[in-house]
């Protein structure tokens, strides 16, 4: 069977793993086995694999995470920094992990199988929203002012809208709300 386990397990058995033949980190600066915090800073930066899968809200961890963990403590007390630790185990296999971690075969396997799979969760912000909006208009009256229309106006509309709105312009150019008016007699849409 396929050990799938909860943080908290994978922590109890990164110990168990490492009560053999570890020696410990050589400074006081590494912990000997990793806490909750620093195994999702590993995770954060790709020293350790991405949960294996969710139950709830509850991240599950497998034989690769422990490999990883293992094998990446180990290293550290052999004195190898982190950036060197990296560029060693990026993308190893699972058999270059069990070769670098050598943890007892029996921690490898013995958790459940998740109860059921969940379901993916929507990506719901990849998808382009299906959103229908209405069409809208716009008519140009002059001086920066723009008449917006639930409808698309003819081009005949033009004209007759902006002769219609002439009082309204004179009022906001009067007030300095915009810069010009348009000549109604010149006959063009604005």
């Amino acid at each position: 069977m396929v050990g799938v386990w909860t943080m908290d397990e994978l922590v109890d058995r990164v110990r168990q793993a490492l009560a053999a033949e570890y020696p410990g980190a050589p400074n006081g600066r590494v912990r000997d086995v990793p806490d909750r915090r620093a195994i999702r800073w590993y995770t954060t930066t790709g020293l350790v694999d991405r949960p294996a899968g969710m139950r709830g809200r509850t991240a599950l961890y497998g034989p690769r995470h422990l490999l990883q963990l293992v094998a990446l403590k180990r290293r550290q007390a052999q004195g190898h920094s982190l950036a060197a630790i990296q560029a060693e185990l990026a993308g190893a296999s699972d058999a270059e992990l069990a070769a670098a971690a050598r943890v007892p075969q029996e921690l490898l396997a013995g958790a459940g199988e998740p109860d059921a799979p969940q379901p993916a969760r929507p990506k719901f912000w990849a998808a382009a929203p299906q959103v229908q909006l209405p069409e809208v208009g716009g008519v140009a009256l002059g001086g920066g002012a723009i008449l917006i229309l639930p409808v698309r106006p003819q081009p005949g509309d033009h004209a007759a809208i902006a002769n219609a709105a002439r009082t309204l312009l004179d009022l906001l150019t009067a007030r300095g709300l915009l810069e010009s008016t348009p000549d109604p007699d010149d006959g063009s849409p604005s």
